[in-house]
């Protein structure tokens, strides 16, 4: 079911760090920066915007569009919290972003469908894992969550196959490329900028000032906020920033099911994930326009813009290669690195754990889609960065890790971070 709410306020998008409305202070002629277009970086600038009446905004981003990597390559899911660690930004941020960003979506009329999710098991050695997640998820107030057995799986969904289920009704999909340029419109319309095709080449600190420079191009402001995805390391360290963690592409491919087969999937089939990773492994998602893919799955990349097998960038797999932290990633999880790059050159190897939860679909039945880089921040001891991670120093503020719910929580992180700043 597609739908939109209407809400009596605009406003009431965000506010402070515990959900309520603040009335916001008039601010002189305050200028702050943005690196980084996609959807959090447009979020924080509209926050900014709505939260600091006489605060100019200026969003730099090196593309000439906004949301053209992770915000524009997702799956489009809004999640409900049922992963997250309780207690964690990731669980407090998903859970009120969702909310926040449907009564946005009803506001501006952008597509949102509460088509619902199911998290199946269908092995015996996955129930203890459910049982598991099934906690975290009543701890994290997921809305309307149930368990159910193999009848309740056919019955919401009729062609999926498990031992048993974790049914989130409200867990949903949207438009997240629409809903980013809508925060763009929303920053101009108060007055600020948002300046394309500004790769930033340098990051200056002055005496009471910051000047972002993409080569003859500048910008002067008095605070910036790093949130550059991929890139946001790299460019953190240009603002003083210190080098971990380190971000590492993995690259996210999709294959598209046929309109014949689309049908069978009512709205999205996962599988119980892995707690040793952060990926939510390879599933079925129905999108807003009506298709269904199967995807994600995780490989390293070989680039940081790297969404297709062929794309190389020394400096890019130097930059990985020379991190600490990667070598200790590879000797823990070299096995599980070497099924995800049997998938993804292989459609039969690719599909056939996805037959598991749909067994109508086979590698007969999909062709290749497009493929997102998700921006994974390592740590120096091979640990993958869980939690958003967030990063303070003086007038420069860097969004280190933010990938998935980060879309969901867009206008809770930018709540968040606007608080941290600003108080």
């Amino acid at each position: 079911m597609r739908f939109y709410i209407k809400v009596k306020n605009p406003a009431i998008d965000s506010g402070s760090r515990d959900g309520s409305i603040r009335e916001a202070a008039p601010v002189a002629d305050e200028i702050i920066g943005i690196i980084g277009a996609g959807i959090v970086g447009l979020a924080i600038g509209r926050e900014i915007s709505l939260r600091r009446p006489g605060t100019r905004v200026v969003v730099v981003e090196k593309e000439s569009e906004v949301g053209q990597h992770q915000t524009g390559h997702n799956s489009g899911v809004v999640h409900a919290g049922i992963y997250y660690t309780p207690g964690s930004l990731k669980a407090e941020l998903c859970t009120r972003g969702r909310l926040l960003l449907r009564e946005y979506c009803g506001e501006r009329g952008i597509a949102y469908d509460e088509c619902g999710k199911l998290v199946v098991a269908v092995r015996e050695d996955e129930l203890g894992r459910l049982d598991d997640l099934e906690k975290r998820a009543r701890e994290n107030g997921v809305p309307g969550l149930r368990r159910v057995d193999p009848s309740g799986i056919r019955e919401i969904e009729p062609h999926a196959a498990g031992l048993a289920a974790l049914h989130s009704p409200e867990t949903a999909i949207t438009d997240f490329p629409g809903v980013a340029k809508a925060f763009a419109e929303d920053i101009r319309r108060a007055g600020g900028e948002v300046r394309l095709n500004f790769p930033v080449t340098a990051v200056k600190r002055n005496v009471g000032s910051i000047r972002i420079e993409s080569g003859e191009q500048s910008v002067t402001v008095d605070q910036v906020i790093v949130c550059a995805g991929i890139h946001t390391d790299k460019v953190a360290r240009l603002a003083g920033d210190e080098p971990a963690p380190r971000i590492i592409p993995f690259r996210g491919e999709y294959m598209r099911v046929s309109d014949e087969k689309t049908d069978l999937v009512r709205g999205m089939i996962y599988p119980v994930p892995d707690p040793r990773y952060p990926f939510l492994g390879v599933h079925f998602t129905r999108r807003v326009t009506g298709i269904v893919e199967v995807g994600p799955n995780a490989v390293l990349a070989t680039a940081r813009e790297g969404y297709t097998r062929t794309t190389f960038s020394l400096p890019d797999l130097a930059g990985i290669a020379t991190w600490p932290g990667t070598w200790q990633m590879a000797r823990k999880h070299w096995r599980t690195g070497i099924k995800e790059v049997r998938g993804s050159l292989s459609k039969s190897h690719y599909m056939a754990e996805a037959m598991r939860y749909v067994p109508e679909i086979g590698a007969a039945d999909v062709v290749r889609a497009g493929a997102g880089v998700r921006a994974q921040a390592l740590d120096r001891d091979g640990s993958l960065v869980d939690d958003f991670r967030i990063h303070r120093l003086g007038p420069v503020t860097a969004v280190r890790n933010a990938p998935s719910p980060a879309a969901t929580s867009s206008l809770a992180i930018a709540a968040h971070v606007v608080a941290e700043i600003f108080g």
